[in-house]
């Protein structure tokens, strides 16, 4: 009647975890209190065992759960007492419910890859982006905690090209979630994209920001031979070669380097293209404002040789400015080539012979500019007339041996003519008697016929006389008859 009592006391809910033994004694029903478990499913549990083999978990089943080592953690080289300590209350996903040896397998590192594979699916779907830390180095790329292992490749970790992934570990990367494979449980992830992003912003609100003519500071970032690109905080700007230096520039490496720090001046901003052009010679001082004070045409000035072309030679007279000595003007004598006078780094002396300071040109002169002979030079110029005249004869000599030999053939030419002539005239006499003896076989012919054709008359003529003294014969034999 007591038990009775006591279990009439209870709300039905508390009956459910009370129950009566075989002895009749009112006990705790251990199969309310148990968890009903499946493989797959998460569920929360206390830490009641942490060491280097396993981690033991109660999860309010009939056994402790056992997490191995690498279902801890999507990062393999930390061991257990680093990443979980005993009471922590954890979420862990069913492997088995039994394993060959009876336990209750758990992995904590699934149940997190299985929260964190929601939540990255969410900023797969919405474009958003996600941080992780890198935690390992692998073939192609980077490893990056996510609440799960994802992989970003290493043509995706920056702008630029990596080489050194060293660099990144233990580093803390935002990046852009570009495709994830559920059934494999494999998500890639890109840094570079969300770099691009950023850079894109930064472009657009400078772009709409600067002004032509400010002057900002960057660092060269790249050379081409057109020129050099300068990174002005996010955005590239183009340096031409032609607004390098208010002198010549062969290549852009003559005046800067990769990394060099530059002033610049904003020249141009193209707001559609996005494109800004850039100017460092506006930042030094123009040469050729001081070419107004200090020179004018007719002075002579101290100049050095820095280029050679077919057509003459570009003489340095101060750092910037540079004036050209046309091939004319290189020689008092006729040059066919600028090398015959003049080398590459040659100090010399010219004359100023030309300025137009609108199209910022000097016209040089080394013929007109009045200086003293060393003691080797007119051997020098004597040494390169007689050479000019040997050439001159070499080029002769060819034409002259020429005639030589045509007049030494001509004996030969004439009996050879002579010959010709005798040919030609013995072929004429050939036609000559042969026409003759066609004309005697012709007269002779005609004689012959005429000679035949009076005998044949005169024959004929006998024979009618013949015949008539016949007939007369017969006449008169018949008469006497």
């Amino acid at each position: 009647m007591e038990k009775n009592k006591i279990l009439n006391d209870l709300s039905e809910e508390e009956k459910k975890y009370l129950t009566v033994n075989e002895k009749g004694e009112i006990v705790p029903n251990y199969e309310m209190t148990m968890v009903s478990l499946e493989e797959g499913d998460i569920i929360k549990g206390t830490v009641v065992k942490v060491n280097k083999d396993e981690v033991l978990v109660d999860v309010g089943y009939k056994s402790e759960g056992v997490i191995p080592p690498r279902e801890l953690s999507v990062r393999y080289d930390l061991e257990p007492n680093k990443i979980i300590s005993v009471n922590d209350t954890i979420e862990v996903l069913v492997l088995q419910k039994e394993d060959q040896d009876g336990r209750l397998i758990l992995s904590k590192k699934r149940a997190e890859s299985r929260r964190a594979l929601e939540k990255i699916e969410e900023a797969y779907r919405e474009d958003k982006l996600i941080k992780g830390v890198v935690i390992d180095l692998v073939r192609g790329g980077l490893i990056v905690d996510i609440g799960m292992r994802a992989f970003l490749p290493g043509s995706l970790i920056d702008l630029k090209k990596v080489t050194d992934f060293n660099a990144y570990l233990d580093k803390e990367v935002t990046c852009k979630v570009i495709n994830i494979d559920r059934q494999k449980n494999n998500v890639i992830i890109s840094r570079k994209a969300y770099l691009e992003i950023e850079k894109k912003k930064v472009r657009d609100t400078f772009i709409q920001s600067v002004k032509v003519g400010q002057v900002k500071k960057g660092v060269i970032s790249n050379i081409l031979d057109f020129g050099a690109f300068v990174d002005l905080g996010g955005v590239d700007g183009l340096i031409h070669i032609s607004e390098l230096s208010w002198g010549h520039v062969n290549h852009p490496s003559e005046i800067v380097k990769i990394g060099d720090e530059v002033e610049v001046v904003i020249l141009e901003v193209d707001k559609e293209k996005k494109r800004v052009a850039l100017g460092l010679k506006q930042t030094q001082i123009d040469p050729w404002m001081e070419l107004t004070k200090k020179y004018a045409m007719g002075d002579v000035v101290d100049g050095k040789v820095i280029k050679i072309v077919p057509f003459g030679a570009f003489v340095q007279i101060e750092k910037g400015i540079e004036g050209l000595v046309h091939i004319s003007e290189i020689a008092v004598y006729s040059v066919e080539k600028p090398e015959e006078v003049v080398n590459i780094d040659d100090k010399i002396k010219v004359k100023i012979i030309d300025i137009d300071f609108d199209k910022r040109r000097i016209g040089l002169s080394i013929r007109q500019a009045p200086r003293e002979k060393k003691e080797d030079e007119e051997p020098k110029e004597k040494a390169k007339l007689i050479e000019k005249e040997i050439k001159v004869k070499e080029e002769i000599k060819p034409i002259e041996e020429k005639k030589k030999v045509e007049e030494k053939a001509k004996p030969i030419k004439k009996e050879i003519k002579v010959e010709e002539e005798v040919e030609s005239t013995k072929e004429e006499v050939k036609e000559v008697v042969k026409e003759a003896v066609e004309e005697a076989k012709e007269e002779i012919k005609k004689e012959a016929e005429e000679e035949v054709k009076d005998v044949i008359e005169s024959t004929k003529e006998e024979v009618e006389e013949e015949v008539e003294e016949v007939k007369e014969d017969k006449s008169e034999e018949i008469k006497d008859k």
